[in-house]
């Protein structure tokens, strides 16, 4: 079982800049996998960034050269850094871990709570 605590979050003006950050606790062999995903009201969640253990990444084509994913293995905690914002960027924002490389898909195990954010223009 593996627990994830998300952090960060809120609303920023388009342009700015956000952090967000997972803690994980539990069984840390199913952290193998994590995995930054999104969902708008209305839309399907949509995977935007994921990293793997060696800390070999993949993002979403939309928030390439905005958005790093980023992991602090002695804190068990994975970031997502989010630079140059838009209003489209704006979701309810899900970290998640498994120790099956499902990269972008959302079948991840576990899943944290839920952090929005919103981008106005």
């Amino acid at each position: 079982q593996v627990q994830l605590v998300q952090s960060g979050g809120g609303s920023v003006q388009s342009g700015g800049s956000l952090r967000l950050s997972c803690a994980a606790s539990g069984d840390t062999y199913s952290n193998s996998y994590m995995g930054w995903f999104r969902q708008a009201p209305g839309k399907e969640r949509e995977g935007v960034a994921a990293i793997d253990s060696l800390g070999h990444t993949t993002y979403k084509d939309s928030v390439k050269g905005r958005f790093t994913i980023s992991q602090d293995n002695a804190k068990n905690t994975l970031y997502l850094q989010m630079n140059s914002l838009k209003p489209e960027d704006t979701a309810m924002y899900y970290c998640a871990a498994d120790k099956i490389d499902w990269w972008l898909l959302p079948r991840y195990a576990y899943w944290g709570q839920g952090t929005q954010v919103t981008v106005t223009s």
